[in-house]
């Protein structure tokens, strides 16, 4: 199961299906674990009625089918579904609205979803989902890449006490972006990174605003992270390797 899990972490997320599919087959009685410790790539399915599209996901399925945050509906439709608590459901539909604000200000476009469920521990687990299209063919903003995708997954884990609870948020980046130009070629980048954090707030402001103080730091943490890591050190191997013209001339001795 170890180097299972080490063999997932170094796949890019665009093959995490395939390779993991592959993992099953192998290791059958360990399905179960990779099926839930490993992250995949976010699917979107169309809600008819709302008209609205809402984000796939562990956190909202039952069997083969999925929860609607949007009406509270599965599809396609299941008998003897679970779902929420009136009072989290309430705490989930103002999820949903305030996190679609926050996702047009940051990600400028995309889809979001918010999933909230009862926890054994006498607390509530709160999922949040974003997924960008960055490519092309996007409905979003600023699609220049020829390929690209932005998945982010925070749970959070909530447990009540007297005037405070404890939070503890666990997040997911997957990012994969192609390019393909004539001046530059062709150039994938695709990789994931994940982080936790656990905090003990006052709940006098509200849970929604105690998780989404979280989230907003976390992701602040996550795309600097990504950016020195992925993009800073891309970038110091290719002008190693293929340095700039400019540089080559700086670098040939005067004749």
């Amino acid at each position: 199961m170890d180097a299972a899990m080490g063999l997932m972490r170094r796949m890019p997320p665009k093959h995490t299906e395939t390779t993991l599919s592959a993992l099953i087959s192998l290791l059958p009685h360990h399905s179960s674990d990779l099926l839930s410790q490993v992250d995949q790539p976010l699917q979107v399915l169309f809600d008819a009625e709302s008209e609205k599209e809402f984000i796939l996901c562990e956190y909202n399925r039952d069997a083969d089918s999925y929860r609607s945050p949007w009406l509270n509906k599965y599809f396609p439709p299941l008998d003897d579904a679970p779902y929420p608590s009136p009072e989290l459901r309430k705490l989930e539909v103002e999820a949903n609205d305030v996190f679609s604000i926050y996702r047009d200000q940051y990600y400028e476009g995309g889809i979001s979803s918010v999933y909230v469920w009862e926890d054994e521990n006498e607390g509530f687990i709160a999922c949040f989902l974003i997924k960008k299209d960055g490519s092309k063919t996007a409905d979003g903003k600023r699609g220049y890449l020829q390929e690209g995708s932005w998945d982010a997954i925070h749970v959070i884990q909530v447990t009540p006490e007297d005037e405070t609870a404890h939070y503890c948020l666990t997040s997911s980046v997957m990012l994969s972006l192609t390019t393909s130009d004539d001046s530059s070629g062709s150039f994938n980048l695709s990789g994931s990174i994940r982080r936790q954090m656990s905090m003990e707030l006052s709940i006098s402001e509200g849970h929604l605003c105690n998780m989404g103080k979280m989230i907003e730091e976390m992701e602040s943490k996550l795309r600097n992270s990504l950016d020195q890591v992925y993009f800073g050190k891309t970038k110091e191997m290719v002008c190693t390797l293929r340095p700039p013209s400019e540089i080559i001339e700086m670098r040939l001795p005067q004749t």
